[in-house]
């Protein structure tokens, strides 16, 4: 399996995982900002989260190193999570703002831009 192959099988584990406060998937929810595999099967993964003070950080990173992990040709997983860029709701893929939507009742990302969500 190529990298391009394995950075498309870790995107797919990674809509597997879900923040345990939002039940919306980490990849789009916008919480992956970063996947790197290199020629020898390492997966790097930069990530971060909804709040910086989060008590769940530790367990979803470990959730994403684990989803990264089990997959074909993974030989390691680096999972480094970040707060800059800070994550905002337009960080979502248009799944994730769909499930929001659907879940909360109202569009995140027009609440976010018009104030409201700031």
């Amino acid at each position: 399996m190529n990298k391009e192959e394995i950075r498309e099988k870790v995107i797919e584990a990674l809509k597997q995982v879900y923040d345990p406060e939002i039940p919306i998937n980490v990849w789009d929810l916008g919480l992956i900002y970063e996947i790197n595999v290199t020629d020898d099967g390492v997966v790097n993964i930069k990530m971060t989260l909804t709040a910086p003070g989060c008590p769940l950080a530790n367990i979803i990173a470990y959730r994403v190193y684990l989803a990264a992990q089990n997959i074909e040709g993974v030989k390691d997983v680096n999972v480094d999570v970040v707060f800059d860029p800070p994550w905002d709701p337009t960080k979502m893929t248009p799944e994730g703002r769909r499930k929001f939507k659907e879940l909360m009742g109202y569009d995140i990302v027009e609440a976010y831009e018009s104030g409201r969500g700031r």
